[in-house]
């Protein structure tokens, strides 16, 4: 059976996905936001950045395996390099845009962005910056997108020759970054906060189900005893997560059992947190069918036209927090004003997604990994 033949088209529950993500995003990147409380990061092991990296391997599989199959290897390798190029492109001109927001906002904000070593030492921190070593804040996970999508292409040629064998290893280079703890270091101090020798594995399990898991997996997916059992994982991750917020909560967990747990380290896609993910994803398929009804929402119509233009959205979203913080900081920081504040910048970000989808006219789905 030819791989290519089988491969989907886009599936809209995706962008809707990726674009819920970019609101909790935006949401959790204003510090101290009560709001906050309304997405993942509070209520279990994983967040936001996991829907990410793995709904970035479905839809690159499916929009390049088109592309391959259409117009060759050379055609697809050209798609992938200048997509990590726009994800480049668009990282230095974030990363410029904060600094001359800092500026005009709020000199004092300087250390909270990240931007105040741009400003002491230019020429180092763009230079820096240039190799993807120096990164202002929330900017982090723009330069592992930029290097997963160069090295897309020749992932996915191993996928569709030898999808088990590309999982395995990927797999094995999983483990292996537990043990051992390797990443890319980072400038002036750290390494790389989303390692990319651990978050690969998220990207490479989207493509390898794309290829052959769907059609093998589905039915455990979707069977009872995994449904109840995801379920139950979800609930211990949802009393442990609040058991960080109400001591009457830490007999969730056993004296015995911290030591194996703590630290779930969001660098190194932590097992649980990895664990976390899946049983989510368990439960989301089945709960959200393909032809779910609610998808043809306004709401949900909102978050598909952020998903679909999710770079875009990412890099405006950051500013936007920016701003929010500093409104906050200044003008009123009650729970109203956060919450004015938040849905506000939700609303920007559906408007602004909405305008670029009128403006491209999409006639045709576009790649994305990012």
């Amino acid at each position: 059976m030819d791989p290519l033949e089988n491969i989907p088209d886009r599936d809209i529950r995706l962008d809707a996905c990726r674009g819920i993500a970019l609101w909790f995003v935006f949401v959790n990147h204003i510090p101290g936001n009560i709001c906050s409380w309304l997405t993942l990061s509070h209520y279990g092991f994983s967040d936001t950045t996991e829907v990410f990296m793995f709904v970035s391997g479905l839809t690159c599989t499916m929009a390049y395996g088109h592309v391959f199959r259409s117009a060759g290897a050379w055609t697809t390798i050209c798609h992938t390099v200048r997509r990590s190029w726009e994800i480049y492109a668009a990282f230095l001109l974030l990363m410029l845009f904060l600094v001359v927001a800092v500026h005009w906002i709020d000199a004092d904000l300087a250390d909270d962005a990240n931007v105040a070593i741009v400003l002491q030492q230019p020429g180092e921190a763009l230079s820096r910056a240039a190799i993807l070593q120096y990164r202002p804040v929330n900017t982090d996970v723009l330069p592992t997108f930029v290097l997963f999508h160069l090295l897309f292409a020749p992932l996915l040629f191993f996928l569709l020759r030898r999808p088990n064998a590309t999982l395995a290893a990927s797999a094995l280079l999983y483990g292996l970054v537990q043990i051992y703890g390797w990443n890319f270091r980072g400038w002036p101090t750290n390494d790389w906060y989303f390692n990319p020798f651990a978050w690969q594995f998220l990207v490479t399990l989207g493509g390898w189900w794309v290829v052959v898991g769907r059609w093998r997996l589905m039915p455990l997916v979707t069977s009872r005893p995994l449904i109840m059992l995801s379920a139950a994982y979800l609930i211990w991750a949802l009393v442990v997560t609040m058991s960080w917020v109400n001591p009457a909560l830490e007999l969730a967990v056993p004296q015995f059992l911290k030591p194996l747990i703590y630290p779930i380290d969001k660098s190194g896609l932590d097992p649980l947190r990895l664990l976390h993910f899946l049983a989510l994803a368990v439960c989301v398929t089945n709960l959200a069918p393909a032809h779910w009804a609610a998808m043809r929402s306004r709401v949900l119509l909102g978050a598909v036209r952020c998903g679909e233009n999710s770079l875009e959205v990412y890099c405006v979203g950051v500013l936007l927090s920016l701003a929010a913080y500093a409104f906050l900081g200044t003008v009123s920081g009650s729970a109203l004003a956060q919450v004015m504040v938040s849905a506000t910048g939700v609303t920007v970000l559906t408007g602004f997604a909405t305008l670029l989808t009128w403006l491209t006219g999409l006639a045709a789905p576009r790649i994305r990994l990012f």
